[in-house]
């Protein structure tokens, strides 16, 4: 369908491409009327994400055709190492039909066991005045095929507390419990869920995202096959790019920045490839994250100097990984484990988020020196590569940026930087009080 002149406009349609089952046409204009001229698609292998591919449209769309043209072009090294992975000799030819896997009987194998003897998990959703998205939210998780699984609401000093009771309260599910925190802080939130779930495995999700279909049915697969780990964080992708302000944050690195979608284990024996301490996160966001029981305790819990609703602004999910690496703990990364989130569409809020991305981040190392001071060393030691990061010229924080990126907000984000570490001291003292 073409675009007519009073089209509204967007940036990219956001969709998947499941390379099992037929491809199809896309259209330029989305259900709701708007058209884009980019397609940002997440390209996905028997529901396990291979990789995205970012190719602009016509005002007739792509047909077919065009996205395999499109995601060989982009993704064909991708694929050929999954072939190899699965031992499959001539690699993958894409079939606009869809392919069956060679693999695809032992996938399925595996998941009726996981959906069979899986954990029982308890889904923790912590929110404050968003009750639309938290609706949204919650359709999302009610909805996954997962057997075994409850969700606390922590509802953490909403100004109206009554419209966030009557949302959870409206699904009317007996899997749906609230718990009231009073006092703000995305950390008091956190940690209350932790003491109000003792012996039970969270998987943490922000009011703010969606879940995949299969996102616990994955979060559990990979527990049982990673029994070692005590945390587990999948990959989260944007639901999508309407406005500039979307797209920046993607181009910045999004919530998966720097990780990619190959499955990975953190731990002792990885020190000398990825340490706990930079970049961080090295490992996964709290936005989609599980934890086995009793993790978050024994690092002493989130810290309430971070997080959103303190002064650092963020920061308590990061340092909560770094410290169960720290402490000797695994963190698996298991990109099928996928969550979709709502980014800030401003211009403005995009702006305030990386001023808060700094900020949190170097709060984060006040908060990992003053829990262990003999971690100073090392952070020294780690200060030129940082430097390199930060300054120089097709660096990991810049790579990825297109010529239309406002360069002025990675001068806030290093003004939040330089601000962390004395928001940090402040919020401490303002806990204390």
């Amino acid at each position: 369908m073409l675009r007519s002149a009073a089209s509204p406009h967007i940036v990219a349609r956001v969709a998947d491409v499941e390379l099992t089952e037929p491809i199809r046409d896309l259209a330029s204009i989305d259900d709701s009327g708007r058209w884009a001229g980019m397609a940002w698609l997440l390209v996905r292998v028997d529901r396990t994400p291979l990789g995205t591919v970012t190719t602009p449209m016509s005002p007739a769309g792509l047909d077919r055709d065009e996205v395999i043209a499109a995601i060989s072009t982009t993704l064909g090294e991708s694929l050929d190492r999954l072939a190899l992975a699965h031992g499959v000799t001539g690699g993958i030819s894409l079939d606009p039909d869809g392919f069956v896997p060679p693999w695809r009987a032992e996938s399925e194998r595996r998941r009726a066991a996981v959906l069979r003897n899986g954990p029982e998990l308890t889904v923790v959703v912590c929110t404050r005045d968003r009750p639309a998205s938290l609706a949204r939210c919650l359709d999302s998780v009610l909805a996954q095929a997962y057997p075994r699984f409850r969700v606390l609401v922590v509802d953490n000093s909403s100004t109206s507390s009554r419209a966030t009771r009557d949302v959870a309260a409206a699904v009317a599910s007996d899997r749906v419990e609230t718990l009231v925190v009073p006092r703000t802080g995305l950390s008091h939130a956190r940690n209350a869920a932790v003491g109000a779930t003792t012996g039970e495995h969270l998987a943490w999700i922000d009011d703010d995202e969606v879940a995949d279909a299969h996102w616990l049915s994955e979060i559990a697969q990979a527990l049982i096959e990673q029994p070692a780990a005590d945390a587990v964080c999948g990959a989260v992708v944007p639901a999508t790019l309407d406005s500039p302000a979307q797209l920046w944050l993607e181009q910045f690195g999004g919530l998966t920045k720097g990780r990619g979608f190959t499955p990975a284990v953190f731990g002792p024996g990885t020190v000398d490839r990825r340490g706990a301490l930079y970049p961080l996160p090295p490992f996964g966001a709290g936005a989609n994250l599980a934890t086995r029981a009793g993790v978050i305790e024994q690092i002493g819990g989130f810290d309430p100097a971070l997080g959103a609703g303190s002064l650092a602004g963020g920061g308590e999910d990061t340092v909560a990984l770094a410290r169960i690496l720290l402490s000797g703990g695994t963190i698996a990364y298991h990109p099928a484990a996928l969550t979709r989130h709502f980014h800030r569409s401003e211009a403005s809020e995009f702006r305030r988020q990386l001023i808060g991305y700094g900020t949190g981040l170097t709060a984060g190392y006040a908060s990992l020196l003053r829990s262990d001071p003999r971690l100073l060393l090392p952070l020294l030691g780690l200060l030129p590569r940082a430097a390199r990061d930060l300054f120089g010229d097709r660096s990991l924080r810049t790579a990825t940026l297109a010529d239309d990126f406002p360069r002025d907000v990675l001068h806030a984000n290093l003004r939040g930087m330089l601000a962390g570490p004395v928001a940090y001291v402040r919020g401490r003292y303002r806990n204390r009080r």
